[in-house]
């Protein structure tokens, strides 16, 4: 006798279609969390100058932060009941942030860390209209939990420049 294993369908009381757009807003919300923790941490290596010791340890705050972000959301897209991306062709796909060449100077390491941190909340705020309209309230959580986070260090950030 043979036995076959099928998968139990995911039965939360959000529709199929739904979840489905759900999970695709969290995947593009998972790539630029991924790309910009990898920016942070590129910067946390490379930066120099009279406020090294200072962006050093931010960056390091921000990407550690950042590393148990990307999995929260990975897991939210598995419990909708579909595959995170995990690649970096994925992300370099679905990701609104741009990877940065070479070093750039420790002020232009923190605007683009301001521009990183703003398009991470612009990408989470756009995919509360189906969250709301479908009472996703695990990921409504999740979202404005993420846009509170990247909100507050891009104003810290945004705050080094100011003279």
């Amino acid at each position: 006798m043979q036995i076959q294993s099928k998968v139990m369908p995911v039965n939360i009381g959000i529709n199929e279609e739904d979840r489905k757009e759900i999970a695709q807003g969290l995947s593009r919300l998972l790539a630029d969390s991924y790309s910009l923790y990898l920016k942070t941490h590129n910067f946390h290596w490379n930066v120099t100058g009279p406020m090294f010791q200072t962006l050093h340890v931010l960056f390091e705050e921000e990407y550690t932060e950042l590393a148990t972000a990307v999995d929260e959301i990975a897991e939210r897209i598995r419990a909708l009941g579909y595959p995170a991306p995990g690649t970096y062709s994925e992300f370099a796909e679905l990701s609104s942030i741009p990877e940065t060449k070479g070093v750039p100077k420790a002020e232009d390491m923190i605007r683009l860390l301001v521009e990183g941190q703003e398009s991470v909340v612009r990408t989470a705020r756009s995919i509360f209209p189906v969250v709301e309209r479908v009472n996703d309230e695990p990921t409504a959580d999740l979202l404005t939990q993420r846009m509170q986070v990247h909100e507050k260090n891009a104003w810290m950030l945004r705050s080094l420049l100011e003279q």
